[in-house]
Formats: C-alpha cells, structure tokens, sequence
C-alpha cells in the first residue's frame, strides 16, 4: 500500500470496546481492523487471548484497557489487570488515571499508580497509553498530568475514554502536545470520526486516534489514493460513541 495511506491507517486504534457487543459482532470487528491495517485493536480484556491469536503474523498490535472506564480501581487491581493483559499476549495497555485521586490533588497516589502500569509493561517491552478523561479536569490538572506521564516514560498521553462526557477536542490536544515532553506520544479519543478529522488531529502532532468508525474514515482515503475498496461483511464496523 502507499506510505500515505499507511501514515494514517497507522494512526488508528480500532476499539471494540462496548459492553454489549456479541462475539460475532467483536470478531468481525476485528477482520475488518486487519483489513483495513489499522495501528491495534483495542478491545475488552477478557478478549485479549482471541484477539492476540487472530492478529497473530499481521502488523496489527493487541491493545486492551485497565482501569476502565472510571479508573477508580485500585492500583493493586490495576497492576494485576496489566499482568494478566500482558500474559494473554497484549501489545499495548490503555489505562486510566483514579480521576478522583486527579480532581482532589492527591498526585503523590497518581504518580503511583500509573508508575504500576507502566512498570509492569515496560518491563516486557511493551507499551502504555495513559488516559486522562479530559471533561473532567481543568488545564492545570490535564497539565500536570502530562508532566507527570513524561517523568514516568509513559508512551502515550490520551485524552479520554470514549464514555466520558465528550471526547478529544482540538484545544486538549494541542495543550497536551505543548506540555507532554518529546518522547511522550499523545493520543485522541471520542471526537475523530472523518478523514478530515484525522488529519487535523495530525497536524497537531497526535500519533494515535481511538476511533470505531475505521471505514468511515479509511475508505475516502482509499478511494482518493486510487486503491481498492475493501469489502467487509455486515456488522463489522462494530460503531459505538468512542
């Protein structure tokens, strides 16, 4: 494929992450991600072993969430959540902040417990992408976040979880660039639903964009590039709000 196509497809993590998705409805979800050669599939835990064995060969990484979506798990709950992911075969982990711990000040149980997550992953190579859920929190909170994400090595800072009270926005994401360190990747979640949309989040310098409207957003690609349409059988684009 083009190195156009490639620069955005590899920028999408294809969730399948509602709660009432059936089986068929997840794997299709995941045959249509391997078509479209997307970034990772980020889906519920408890699906990770299938998941980590139909992506298995393919560019494709496992990705699955921690803490989620409200964070308030305890650390313990949390480390023993990425260990388990970790051994089923994940990739990638997307956790989320104790957005309690956030709003009252306490950053010292913070730090803590997102170095647990990252420590656990880190130390078998791979990676983690640490959500804030934005709506949240003011810019001070979102800002020393990202410094605390960027002390720890965090792989990603992401803006939200989909399920929150709204999404990525263009003004959070430019903050989160400005203030996350160089080596400190940023990632959008529950606003990017267009092509236009991922190339704007882009430009900004976001690496990675949850998204569950993949071919809603890959195939004006395809199609403007010249390359073929894919076809995918009925059901898989497994939308939700995210």
């Amino acid at each position: 494929m083009s190195l156009p196509y490639n620069d955005l497809a590899k920028m999408i993590d294809h969730a399948l992450l509602t709660p009432n998705m059936t089986s068929e409805e997840i794997e299709a979800g995941v045959r249509m991600a391997l078509a479209y050669d997307v970034a990772s599939v980020c889906i519920m835990p408890f699906y990770v072993p299938r998941l980590a064995e139909m992506l298995a060969g393919s560019n494709v990484k496992t990705s699955t969430v921690i803490g989620f979506p409200h964070g308030a798990n305890t650390t313990e709950v949390k480390r023993a959540e990425a260990l388990r992911a970790l051994a089923d075969g994940c990739e990638e982990l997307d956790m989320v902040v104790n957005i309690s711990s956030v709003v009252s000040g306490g950053w010292e149980y913070v730090r803590s417990d997102i170095a647990a997550v990252i420590g656990v992953a880190h130390e078998v190579g791979q990676k983690v992408k640490v959500i804030f859920e934005n709506c949240y929190l003011n810019d001070d909170q979102k800002i020393r976040l990202c410094e605390i994400c960027s002390e720890l090595n965090a792989d990603w800072v992401k803006t939200s979880t989909g399920f929150g009270t709204s999404g990525a926005t263009l003004d959070d994401l430019r903050l989160m660039r400005k203030h996350a360190a160089d080596h400190v990747q940023v990632k959008a979640a529950g606003g990017v639903r267009d092509l236009k949309g991922l190339r704007e989040v882009r430009e900004i310098g976001v690496s990675r964009c949850g998204a569950s409207r993949t071919q809603a957003i890959l195939d004006p690609l395809r199609e403007e590039l010249g390359l073929p349409p894919i076809s995918i059988s009925a059901g898989s684009s497994s939308e939700s709000s995210y």
